[in-house]
This record gives structure tokens, sequence and C-alpha cells, in this order.
């Protein structure tokens, strides 16, 4: 008898459709509201994404999950699971964002530093209110899983089966072993209703793979290099695949994949398939023709453009790039078009703190060969033992994003009635902290450009990191980095200027945007437990970045 997993995780909805992933024990049919899937099979493990399409716009519709006929959710006494379509002339959209949970349910010394989880909290507000007070979309910008820092229980798990002395350590190793971390992340209770209710978009970062992963050329020839790397990679990228890829994407694209059509039509374990898929999907990062993970999603007054800054860079050749030219592309025509407010979900800030992103950006110029090879391979340990690997130390993708961003908050992307988005959000994770920031151009925009940044949801930043990134923002610390590195090398120019509006804030946190025709508001929120140990939120700043 097929049990429950893992979901029911809520992933796609439009104005009329959309898609639910279930993981289950065993083969069986999942039906959800008349909609009917059979399950594929990957290294023993069994998956179906039911697409369901015939919703009306603007509706609340309760679902419940069935296996072969036997209901397994809603879970006895829980709130009901719903499903709200679009509205196909919708104004409005509220849309939550964070990053960098570590999920774990020890509460040993090591991990009561981590505080309230913030997904947790928000769920259990959630689950006290009316939907109407729901938000429309989540997005999770990275650290979905950590695969190589382990909760107790998983590390004593990989150590029943590895010698977790030899490398890499105490981390995961393969496909079977990343199912477990994504287990243990999903099986949270509040969690995985609030999952179950909210549509969730999403994007890897490194520690779903490796702290670090895709620094630099010098980066992956040692990671290659190793006897554990190729292991690690094809699970990683093929566990992304059917755990959080397929359900950014909506089923039309399902539809259209020739990948995902003929793992659910082929009867077997579809293992080999997706391990020559992940293989190449790595092998290809530096290629032209590489595996695309970015992704379009339209919600209402806002396009939601996520943008791949991991597995996707250009490393080799002596070129670096955050993403390969034909990649870079099609980014820029999906800009194009109607809307109020375009957000852009890339895992790494775009915009730094300014001392930082001069710092980024010199070392690249260093390690390029700027000043001899002796320098370029002192640049290279600093690049890689500092991690000074975001937007600013790929200056080529810095700058071309920094023109499209001009060029669409001039108007020259709009669509038929010819104007800018009112605003122009890239919303980001990863640095383990949360801050808002305005970018200023030369030339006057008709958008307002921001970087919204909101990490950790669960996980913490040390006392050091917390002091430097403060200092960071001080206009002080800019001017003197800049004359420091100056003495070296030439710290390269910017196409734009930036201050930081809100933040730095530090602690678990969520962050929400409120869209109202062209309108725009921010809310972020730090999560704490009461003396009961309840989660409860105080607003660390509630700005607004637009009015309509």
């Amino acid at each position: 008898m097929a049990e429950l997993i893992l979901g029911p995780l809520l992933r796609h909805v439009g104005t009329g459709d959309a898609t639910v992933w279930v993981e289950t024990s065993e083969a069986c049919t999942v039906r959800v509201l008349g909609h009917e899937e059979r399950t594929w099979k990957v290294s023993g493990h069994h998956y179906a994404l039911v697409v369901v399409d015939d919703l009306e716009p603007g509706s609340t519709t309760p679902y419940d999950v069935t296996l072969d006929g036997r209901p397994v959710w809603p879970l006895p006494n829980a709130v009901p699971s719903v499903i709200r379509t679009l509205r196909e002339d919708d104004d409005a959209l509220v849309l939550t964002f964070g990053s960098c949970r570590f999920a774990t349910m020890s509460t040993t010394e090591d991990n009561r530093h981590l505080g309230a989880d913030a997904l947790d909290a928000y769920a259990v507000r959630m689950a006290g209110q009316s939907p109407d007070r729901w938000p429309d979309a989540l997005l999770l910008l990275g650290d979905q899983v950590y695969a190589d820092e382990l909760s107790p229980e998983t590390e004593a798990r990989v150590a029943e089966i590895h010698d977790v002395k030899e490398p890499p350590g105490p981390q995961v190793r393969n496909f079977e072993e990343y199912t477990w971390l994504y287990a243990e992340s999903w099986t949270d209770p509040q969690v995985r209703w609030l999952m179950s209710t909210v549509p969730t978009s999403m994007i890897f970062d490194d520690h779903d793979v490796r702290d670090d992963w895709n620094t630099s050329e010098s980066w992956r020839d040692d990671a290659e290099a190793t006897s554990w790397w190729e292991e690690r990679i094809v699970g990683a990228l093929a566990s992304y695949w059917v755990y959080q890829h397929l359900g950014n994407l909506s089923p039309s694209l399902l539809a259209e994949n020739d990948l995902y059509q003929r793992v659910r039509k082929h009867g077997g374990d579809v293992e080999p398939m997706l391990r020559e898929f992940a293989s190449a999907a790595d092998e290809e990062a530096d290629g032209a023709k590489g595996t695309q993970w970015s992704y379009r999603r339209d919600l209402g007054v806002a396009r939601l453009l996520v943008i791949d800054s991991r597995c996707g860079r250009i490393l080799a050749g002596g070129r670096r790039a955050m993403v390969s030219d034909p990649e870079f592309s099609w980014i820029e025509r999906q800009t194009e078009g109607d809307y109020d407010h375009l957000l852009v979900g890339t895992s790494l800030p775009w915009l730094l703190p300014r001392a930082l992103h001069d710092l980024e950006s010199w070392d690249e110029r260093l390690a390029a060969g700027s000043r001899g090879p002796r320098v370029a391979a002192w640049a290279e340990k600093i690049r890689r033992g500092a991690d000074l690997e975001h937007w600013a130390a790929f200056r080529d993708s810095f700058d071309r994003l920094a023109r499209l961003l001009a060029d669409v908050g001039k108007g020259n992307r709009a669509g038929p009635r010819g104007r800018a988005p009112s605003t122009i959000s890239v919303l980001s994770g990863d640095v383990h902290h949360a801050y808002a920031a305005q970018a200023h151009f030369p030339e006057p925009l008709q958008s307002l450009v921001y970087q919204l940044t909101c990490s950790p949801l669960h996980n913490y930043v040390p006392a050091a990191m917390k002091v430097t990134f403060r200092i960071s923002w001080r206009r002080a610390t800019e001017r003197t980095v800049r004359f420091i590195l100056g003495r070296v090398s030439r710290v390269p120019p910017v196409p734009l200027d930036w201050s930081k509006v809100a933040g730095p804030f530090f602690g678990d946190q969520v962050a929400t945007l409120h869209l109202k025709g062209r309108s725009a508001r921010l809310v972020m929120e730090q999560a704490r437990n009461d003396k009961d140990g309840t989660p409860r939120f105080k607003t660390m700043t509630d700005l607004e970045l637009a009015t309509d």
C-alpha cells in the first residue's frame, strides 16, 4: 500500500491551472481534484507531478490527495490545503521570499544557536489567518538543503555508510543521500502545510551542492580531480531536477520538456537517464548550449524572472560570466512585454555593500593577470578563501545586467502601452543578512531599481561577519577601500551607484513584497521564539518602494 512520503507541494499556479508534486513509498496513481498521474521511479524512489488544468480564475479550491484511491492528505485535524488561482485582471500580488534554510529537528547544543525557523514561524502565523491574508507566492532563493553541513542525525546516517574521515568528510555523496536532505527539510509539519498551500518557486545556490560551488576555473579543476565529485554533482543535479526544477515549470513547458516526458512515460527506473542528464549538465556548464535552469513566471502585475547564478557560470578559457551568452540573450528577451513590476530572482546579490563590491571586482581583475602571474595566483587564493564570487566578481555579467535593467527602466522594452515598469527589484539571499538598496543610474529612468536581499530563513552569521557587513555599508569604508585597492590596481569603474535604504538586519527572517497597481511596499520580519517556544515576528522595516 502506497504511503505519502513528501508533499504535496503546490508549485506552479496560473489563472486556471496548477501543479502538485508528491513523493510516494511505491508505484501508484496519484489523484488531485479529479486529475490523475502515474508515479515514475528514480533509484527506487517514486514521484509524480499532477497537473490540474480546469480551475476557475481567482478561485480558492480546497484539495485532497489520494494514492490508488486512498486518501492520504490532508492529515487528520489539519488546516485544509487550497489552490488559489490568479485572477485574469489581478492588479495585486503578495510575494514572500528568503533563502538559506538549514533544516534540523535536533536540539543539540550545536544547533541551538540557530534560533527560530522563519519559514516555520510564517506557517504558524498563516494557519491562524484567513486565506485573503496569505501570500500569493513564495520564492526560495537558494540553499534549500545543505549538502555540506549536515544535521547530527543525517551525519550519523551518512557515517553508517561512509568513512567520514575520508574526503569529502561528513557530507552527502549521491542521489540517495540527497533524498534524505529533502525529507529532513520538507517533513517539518508547519512547512509541509505551507508548501502545500502557497505556490513555491525555487532556485539553487552553492550549499545545495557544495560551499562556493563554481567559484572559479581552479575551483572546478580541483573538484573534478577528486574521486568523489562526479557522484556528488550527479546526485545534486539529478535530485534538484526532481525535487526543485520541475515544479518551476508551467504545464505548457512541462508538455514541451522532452526529458520529463520520457521520464514519466518510461515505465521503469529512470536513474540511468537522469545520471546521464546530470553529468552532461555539469560538463556543459562552460559551453554555449548548457542546460538552462533559469525560468520565468508571470504573476499578475509582476513578471518574475529567476536567473541561475551558479550552475551556468562560464569559467574556462580565460572568460568569466554568470551565464552563457545564449542564456543571457534569453534573459534579455524575457524582459519584453507589459507589466507593472519586474522581479529578478538571483540567489547571489547583484548589489553588495559598495566596499565589498569593489574588493570582489578588484580581485577579479588581479586574478585575470592584470599585474602578472604571481599576483594572479595570490588573488585567486584570496578569491577562494574569502568567497569573492558574487556578481561583482563577474564584472562583464554585472555590467550587462546593469545595462539590461537600465534599458527596461527607460521604457525601451515595454509593451503596447510603451511604458517602463514602476519598479525593478533584484531579489537575492546568500549573505546571511537582509537589506534594501536603491540603484542610481547616470541617466534618469522611469523605473525605480532596487536590490532586496533577505537571508537566512534559518541559519546564523558569526559576530565577526556582522561587524564586517555593518562597516562595509559605510561611505567612509567605501572610500578607504577604494584608495587602498587603487595602490595595487585600479578598481574598475561601475556604470551606476547605489545606496542602502534599509538594514543590514541579522537573524532568521523573511521578506514580503506587497504590489498593488504601480505601488510597491517591502516588509522584512525577523522570527523569534517566545519564552514558551511560540514563534513571533518583529518587523524590521516597512518600506514604501513606489507609489501608484
